[in-house]
């Protein structure tokens, strides 16, 4: 029949996932902790705890010696020969002690505490080997708190800290809330292991990207590099390593399902999937998608791409406060100086010679075509083809304008609203909207 001890021992396992026999050695662990302190002796013994039936038994361990200098740890040859007659100098002696009155209830009171704290570094220690081990994975997770300080997400066998610099700042984050997180790091702590884990790294995107798509987790896609702007917009530069295979299209996946799944799990976060080319220019150019740019000029010494692009699409090439070139920039590690056409004019510099070469066979309607980002400056004027017009009303100075040129007519615009209008010739200041009325004198 099994002793309380032995069920004692096999619920406790089973409850925090420990194996038996490491709960055991605690139990024995505490045991002999609790047999010095009731007997009053410094002497080594070992305390063997049979759990099927739950008998104690107490073995004294002394080294025999041939001159006893420490009596809690050595024993004299003449005295060991009496009970073990084989016994020589150097060998272990082991003898039995006897059981004091009441151990078992006194042991198992005074025990308590040992064997659970006992427990409580054993679950420590196994947090910790599990989890340092899979530090740069994506894990699935449930929070549990969220504060202005920190996000608590529960892992399952242990809880993961969030802290305010690794968290998107758009994201909203809500008690239950599932969401997977990116395992940056395992710290020890007196207190227990501590694991950090973030929403803001740009490798949290790479591992989404090997979870979803089975060319990039096969090797036959490589991604590259990675450029991010938490909650606002990534790019991502993927190469093909096996024929036949289209490195952005299987990113993408049929009808966007796979890039779709990403961009849901980051919560609306937009991501450009772009080629990767070994060849710097063409890098560049797709860096700066969706704007197709005409040229690109490298500057080795000051590491700078001078790039021109069609008038009309120049807000697509530098991107909402900058955004698109920022992004383009940590993606390539090239500063990137983006021109439209017009900018070229009377110019003559050997980068824009080349510049004005490449746009020989751009027609002269795609050159102006549509409305143009201008920067109004600080005197209230803008500049269109080496011409200013102004001055525009204070409130745009220092803010970003289209223009566009029409039958000699250049209107300006700002939040898609005209606000003011001049005859391109002369300069002169037009009313904003034409006198649709007419005499009949």
């Amino acid at each position: 029949m099994k002793s309380d001890l032995y069920t004692a021992i096999a619920q406790i396992s089973a409850e925090r996932g420990i194996p038996r026999e490491a709960v055991l050695d605690a139990v024995e662990q505490a045991l002999r902790t609790v047999y010095k302190k009731m007997s009053g002796s410094e002497d080594y013994v070992e305390v063997e705890l049979e759990a099927t039936t739950g008998a104690v038994t107490i073995t004294g361990v002394k080294k025999v010696a041939e001159e006893v200098e420490d009596p809690t740890a050595e024993v004299s040859l003449a005295d060991a020969r009496e009970i073990d007659p084989d016994a020589y100098i150097g060998k272990e002696y082991r003898y039995p002690r006897p059981t004091p009155e009441n151990f078992g209830r006194i042991a198992a009171q005074t025990a308590k505490q040992v064997i659970l704290q006992r427990i409580r570094d054993f679950e420590r220690e196994t947090v910790y080997d599990e989890f340092s081990d899979r530090v740069g994975e994506v894990m699935n997770g449930i929070i549990q708190r969220a504060d202005a300080r920190a996000v608590i997400v529960d892992l399952g066998k242990a809880e993961a800290v969030m802290p305010s610099r690794e968290q998107v700042p758009n994201e909203r984050y809500r008690q239950g809330q599932r969401l997977k997180v990116y395992l940056l790091d395992v710290n020890k702590d007196p207190r227990g292991p501590q694991l950090i884990v973030s929403r803001t790294h740009g490798a949290l995107i790479k591992r989404l990207f090997e979870l979803e798509v089975p060319e990039i987790f096969s090797g036959a896609v490589e991604i590259m590099a990675i450029a991010r702007e938490p909650g606002l917009r990534s790019k991502v530069a993927v190469a093909a390593r096996q024929e036949n295979v289209d490195p952005v299209g299987s990113c993408v996946g049929i009808r966007g399902v796979r890039i779709q799944n990403i961009v849901n799990e980051l919560y609306g976060e937009k991501i450009d999937v772009i080629e990767y080319s070994p060849d710097t220019n063409q890098f560049i150019a797709n860096a700066l998608s969706p704007a197709k740019p005409i040229s690109v000029t490298l500057n080795d010494d000051d590491k700078v791409a001078r790039v021109i692009v069609p008038s009309d699409q120049m807000s697509l090439a530098i991107g909402k406060d900058g955004q698109n070139a920022r992004l383009a920039y940590k993606l390539t590690g090239w500063r990137i100086d983006v021109k439209d056409p017009e900018s070229l004019r009377d110019q003559d510099d050997e980068i824009l010679r080349q510049a004005r070469a490449a746009l020989s066979d751009v027609p002269d309607s795609l050159m102006v075509q549509g409305r143009q980002p201008r920067l109004v400056r600080t005197d209230g004027l803008v500049s269109m083809r080496d011409k200013e017009f102004g001055p525009l009303p204070d409130d745009l100075i220092g803010m970003s304008v289209d223009v566009e040129l029409i039958d000699n007519v250049l209107s300006v615009y700002y939040d898609r609203d005209i606000r003011a209008r001049f005859d391109f010739s002369n300069g002169e200041q037009l009313a904003l909207y034409e006198d649709a009325t007419s005499s009949d004198d």
